[in-house]
C-alpha cells in the first residue's frame, strides 16, 4: 500500500533523476494506470484459442483494439485474473520497462540498463507482486505532443453510433445527388441529340413542289420553283400559257377568244390552232409530229417542244415525283463539285428534312452561301440547303447552248433627233405647214396627230395628207404621223382592252393604218396611246410587236410614245419596246397634269432626269429620245366651301382642303399672265424653272414658267445621256427663242 501511494504521487510527464520516465508499476490490478506511450489495460476473459506462452512461461494473448488498423498489441496475461502491458523480458533482470519520450524535441535519452546507479527498479514479476493496479490516464497537457489525439466528450460508443449514422445520412445524400445528377446529365444528352443530331426524316416531296392532283407536272424554271402548272401528254411535256408567258418567254401569245397561239419573229409571226400539229409562219405551213397546242377548258398548254423551236430554253422531265426542270438563263453560273456524299436539306440545319441525296463528283448550282449552309440547285431541280463541308470551292463557270437567236433589227437615223408634234385636229390645219415648219430650227421630224381609233372594231379615221408630207419633205423634215386612242373615236380603257384584245381588230386596225401611211409616203408611225390598263398590257405589246414586223416590212420608222415610268405604268413593257420599236419617246412632261389635287411643275427637273434614267434601265440609250414641253400651267387654289367637303367625305378627295384647277398655257401666254398680275418672277432652284404666285381674294395663282431657261437643263440631260435626241409638245406653243437653243444641242 505505501509503495502504492508512493506511484500515485509521482504519476507525472516529468522524469525524475531516479527514475527517467518508468515509474514503477502499481501491485494492484483495479489501480493500474495508463504509461505514456501505451494503451490502457483492460480485463479479458481467457480463451484457450488465444494464449500464447512467452519464454518465461508467461502466457500472453493478441486483443485488436478499436480503430488500429497496424499490427495487434499483446498483452500478457498472468496466472491470476489481470492483465498487464507485455514489456521485453531479460533473462537476468526480467521486464524492460519502456521508455516514455520527453515532451520537448531533440535527442532522445539513452535507456539506462538496469545494473547502472539511478536506473529505476525492475518491474516485479506478476506472480511475486500480484495483479498490476490501473494505472491513471494522462492528462491531455501531460501526454506527448506526437500522441496527443483529439477524442470526442462523452462516452466511445454513443459518439460512434452518431458519427456511423451521419455517415450513412451523407451517402445516401450523395447517391440520391449522383442518381439525380446523372437523370439531368441522360435527359439534357437526349434532348441535345433530339436537337442537334441529324435528321433522317424524308420531306413531304409532292408537297414541296405544290402537286395536289394526279397528272399534275411540277416546273422549275433556273432557281425558282412553280406552281405544277404542266402535265404530260401523249409521252410529251406541257406548260400552261400563262407560266410561258411570264417564266419562259412573253412573245408567246395566246388569244383564248378565236383559240390562237402567236409568237412574233423579226418578220413573221407564227401562229398556231388548238389540237393541231400544223403552224404557220406568215403564209407558210409547217407541221410537227406531236400537238403542238392542247386546252383544258380555258386554259392554254404549249408543248415544251415547240417552245424550244423559237427560244434558247434547255430542259429535262424527271419522276417521282414528275416534275420539268427548265434553263432559260445562260452564261456564267457559281458551281460547286460534291467532295462526299451529303444530303440536301429543306432548309439550312441538320433537323430540316431530306430533299434528295448527291453523292461525290456530282456538281450543284450555288445560289446562297451562308455561314455554314450553302443554297444549291441540283441538276434534278431541288432546291435546298447542303452542308457547306461536303462542297469543294465554288468556282464560275460559263453554261451555253447552242442557238441561233432571231435578230431583231431596227432603223437608226444618222443623225440627233429633233421632232416636234404638230397637234392637227382637222384637215385645213394642214394646209399651214410650210408656215410652222420655217419658225423652226434644226427641225428634223415633225409628227402630226392624224390618226385615231374610230372605234373598238379596228377601224382607223385619218385626216393625213399627202401634200403635207411633200412639203416637210422639201424642207429635209421627215413625217412620223401619230395614232391615238384618246381625243376623237375611241377615249377609255374599257374601249382600248376591248380593241386590243382581238386578234383580228388588231390586225383590222394595222392593216389600215398602213395602207394610209403607204399612200401618204409617210417616213415612220408614231403610237400615242394613253389609255391601256394594267389588265391589257400583254394585248398593247403584241399589238406594237405586229404593227412592227408590217413597219419593218415597208421600211417605215416606229416609234412609241411613253409615261415617264412608274409602278402604274409597267404594263407598257418598255424592254419589249426597245426590241421592237425603233425609238421609245419618254414623254418628260404631264408629272402635274389637268386634273392633278394639287399644284405643281409640269416638268421639274429631277422628274425629267428620272425618267431618263428608269428607261434607261430597259432601253438602250441609242433609242431613247426624250420629249420636254413647250407649255405650262397656271393653277388655282381656293379653300373648299363646307358643301364641296361634305361632298368629298369618303373619297380620295377627303384630304385636299384646297380646291385646285389648272389651265394650259404656252411659253408666251403663260408670261402675259404674270404679266398682267404684276407678279414677280423667282427662280426656283429646285425645280430649276422660273416661278411666280400671287392672290386675287380667297384664291391663290401659281405657275412654274417654261422657257429657254428651264429648257437648258433638260436638253443638257439629253446630250448628258447621249440620248437619240429630243421631242417637244407641241409646235406653236413655243416661243422663237428656243429653236436656236435647241439646235446647239441636237446638231
Amino acid at each position: 500500500m505505501e509503495d502504492n501511494e508512493k506511484i500515485g504521487r509521482t504519476n507525472s510527464n516529468k522524469p525524475t533523476p531516479g527514475n527517467f520516465g518508468n515509474p514503477k508499476p502499481s501491485q494492484d490490478p483495479a489501480s493500474r494506470r495508463r504509461v505514456s506511450g501505451q494503451r490502457p489495460v483492460r480485463r479479458v476473459s481467457e480463451p484457450e484459442s488465444g494464449k500464447r506462452v512467452s519464454q518465461d512461461g508467461e502466457e500472453t494473448v493478441r486483443r485488436r483494439m478499436p480503430g488500429n488498423t497496424g499490427a495487434l498489441p499483446r498483452r500478457r496475461m498472468t496466472e491470476g485474473d489481470g492483465l498487464t502491458p507485455r514489456r521485453r523480458v531479460s533473462e537476468e533482470t526480467g521486464p524492460v520497462p519502456r521508455r516514455r519520450m520527453p515532451e520537448k524535441t531533440g535527442s532522445v535519452p539513452r535507456r539506462r540498463s538496469s545494473d547502472e546507479p539511478g536506473s529505476a527498479p525492475r518491474r516485479r514479476k506478476i506472480e511475486e507482486t500480484g495483479p498490476m493496479p490501473r494505472r491513471r490516464s494522462l492528462d491531455e497537457s501531460e501526454r506527448p505532443a506526437r500522441n496527443r489525439r483529439r477524442r470526442p466528450s462523452g462516452p466511445r460508443r454513443p459518439v460512434s453510433r452518431q458519427q456511423a449514422k451521419r455517415r450513412r445520412k451523407r451517402m445516401l445524400i450523395l447517391k440520391v445527388s449522383l442518381f439525380i445528377i446523372l437523370v439531368i446529365a441522360a435527359v439534357a444528352g437526349a434532348f441535345l441529340w433530339k436537337k442537334y443530331s441529324p435528321s433522317k426524316e424524308k420531306a413531304d416531296l409532292k408537297k414541296y413542289y405544290g402537286i395536289e392532283q394526279k397528272g399534275q407536272l411540277a416546273i422549275i424554271v433556273n432557281n425558282e420553283i412553280l406552281e405544277p402548272h404542266g402535265m404530260i401528254s401523249e409521252s410529251k411535256a406541257y406548260v400552261q400559257y400563262e407560266t410561258v408567258r411570264d417564266y419562259i418567254s412573253n412573245r408567246f401569245y395566246w388569244d383564248p377568244n378565236e383559240s390562237k397561239l402567236l409568237y412574233t419573229l423579226p418578220k413573221d409571226i407564227v401562229s398556231v390552232e388548238v389540237g393541231s400539229k400544223d403552224y404557220m409562219v406568215s403564209n407558210d405551213k409547217n407541221n410537227e409530229d406531236y400537238v403542238i397546242l392542247k386546252t383544258e377548258g380555258s386554259t392554254a398548254y404549249i408543248a415544251l417542244d415547240f417552245i424550244q423551236k423559237y427560244v434558247n430554253i434547255d430542259y429535262e422531265v424527271y419522276d417521282d415525283p414528275g416534275r420539268v426542270s427548265i434553263t432559260t438563263e445562260w452564261g456564267e453560273k457559281s458551281i460547286a463539285a460534291v467532295k462526299k456524299d451529303a444530303k440536301v436539306r429543306y432548309r439550312g440545319g441538320v433537323k430540316s428534312p431530306i430533299l434528295t441525296e448527291i453523292e461525290k463528283k456530282d456538281e450543284v448550282f450555288v445560289l446562297e452561301e451562308e455561314e455554314n449552309w450553302e443554297k444549291v440547285r441540283t441538276k434534278d431541280g431541288y432546291i435546298g440547303y447542303v452542308q457547306k463541308s461536303a462542297l469543294k470551292k465554288t468556282e464560275k463557270k460559263k453554261i451555253t447552248r447552242e442557238f441561233d437567236e432571231p435578230e431583231y433589227t431596227s432603223i437608226s437615223e444618222d443623225h440627233t433627233i429633233n421632232l416636234v408634234w404638230h397637234n392637227v385636229t382637222n384637215r385645213e390645219a394642214n394646209n399651214n405647214v410650210l408656215d410652222k415648219i420655217a419658225e423652226t430650227k434644226g427641225l428634223t421630224t415633225i409628227a402630226p396627230t392624224w390618226y385615231h381609233v374610230k372605234n373598238t372594231d379596228g377601224d382607223l379615221e385619218s385626216i393625213s395628207s399627202s401634200d403635207y408630207v411633200e412639203k416637210a419633205r422639201q424642207l429635209k423634215v421627215d413625217v412620223w404621223a401619230t395614232v391615238r386612242d384618246f381625243d376623237g373615236g375611241i377615249n377609255s380603257q374599257k374601249e382600248t382592252y376591248e380593241l386590243l384584245s382581238s386578234t383580228s381588230k388588231r390586225e383590222k386596225l394595222i392593216n389600215q393604218l398602213m395602207a394610209d401611211a403607204l399612200q401618204t409616203n409617210i417616213a415612220g408611225i408614231n403610237v400615242d396611246f394613253e389609255k391601256v390598263s394594267e389588265e391589257c398590257g400583254e394585248h398593247y405589246i403584241q399589238f406594237i410587236r405586229e404593227l412592227s414586223i408590217k413597219c419593218r416590212q415597208s421600211a417605215l420608222v416606229l416609234s412609241v410614245d411613253n409615261y415617264v415610268p412608274k409602278d402604274y405604268n409597267k404594263q407598257y413593257n418598255r424592254k419589249e419596246q426597245g426590241v421592237f420599236a425603233d425609238y421609245v419617246i419618254i414623254m418628260g412632261y404631264d408629272e402635274h397634269f389637268g386634273g392633278s389635287p394639287v399644284a405643281g411643275s409640269v416638268a421639274s427637273y429631277n422628274f425629267v432626269k428620272e425618267g431618263i434614267e428608269e428607261t434607261l434601265k430597259e432601253v438602250p440609250a441609242e433609242k431613247v429620245i426624250n420629249g420636254i414641253p413647250f407649255f405650262t400651267r397656271l393653277w388655282r387654289e381656293k379653300p373648299k366651301t363646307q358643301e364641296q367637303l361634305a361632298k368629298d367625305k369618303g373619297t380620295e378627295a377627303e384630304q385636299y382642303s384646297t380646291e385646285v384647277k389648272s389651265e394650259s398655257y404656252g411659253m408666251a401666254r403663260a408670261k402675259e399672265k404674270v404679266s398682267e398680275a404684276g407678279a414677280e418672277i423667282t427662280w426656283d432652284e429646285e425645280t430649276q424653272q422660273n416661278f411666280a404666285t400671287w392672290t386675287d381674294g380667297d384664291t391663290t395663282y401659281k405657275i412654274w414658267l417654261e422657257d429657254v431657261k428651264s429648257l437648258e437643263p433638260k436638253l443638257k440631260l439629253m446630250k448628258e445621256y447621249k440620248l437619240a435626241g429630243s421631242a417637244a409638245w407641241a409646235l406653236g406653243q413655243e416661243t422663237s427663242d428656243v429653236w436656236p437653243l435647241i439646235q446647239q444641242y441636237v446638231n
